[in-house]
């Protein structure tokens, strides 16, 4: 049986299929009194499965007036990767994230499943032999200098 965050992901996937757009605004207490959960559930929700490097953009409003605002990003292009490389990476990222971002451009076909297996390898924790966190600071700068090769090819 599925889990509720995954029965929440699928749900707001198919509002955006369904309407064919790739923005979606809705507002959290509905979507909450739909699934009969708390609020928290659904930021967990968009926390977890609709992140940036996951290909998607949350804007959110609390309040009375207030709405969740969910945009799929064109993660088709070069901007993607740029965008990934000079603002979500940052100075520093875990093993996790890391391979997180990978696998996702690959699912987008942006690197080959060898090229995210030569990424991986080389942004593991066993490969960097450095005590944390500057293994996080020599994993960004590697990951950055890897995809920094996609735009400028």
């Amino acid at each position: 049986m599925s889990r509720l965050s995954d029965i929440i992901e699928r749900f707001i996937k198919e509002l955006m299929r369904d309407a064919n757009t790739d923005m979606l605004e809705i507002q959290r207490n509905e979507l909450a009194d739909h699934f009969n959960c708390a609020p928290s559930q659904i930021n967990y929700v968009l926390s977890t499965r609709f992140t940036v490097d996951k290909g998607y953009y949350i804007v959110s409003r609390r309040g009375g007036g207030g709405f969740i605002r969910i945009m799929k990003l064109d993660t088709e292009t070069i901007p993607f990767v740029g965008y990934l490389i000079f603002e979500h990476i940052g100075d520093s990222i875990s093993q996790l994230d890391a391979s997180r971002i990978l696998a996702n451009i690959e699912e987008k076909g942006i690197i080959t499943p060898r090229e995210r297996a030569i990424m991986e390898a080389a942004t593991n924790g066993r490969s960097l032999n450095v005590f944390s966190p500057p293994k996080d600071v020599v994993r960004a700068k590697l990951l950055k200098s890897m995809l920094s090769v996609l735009i400028t090819d």
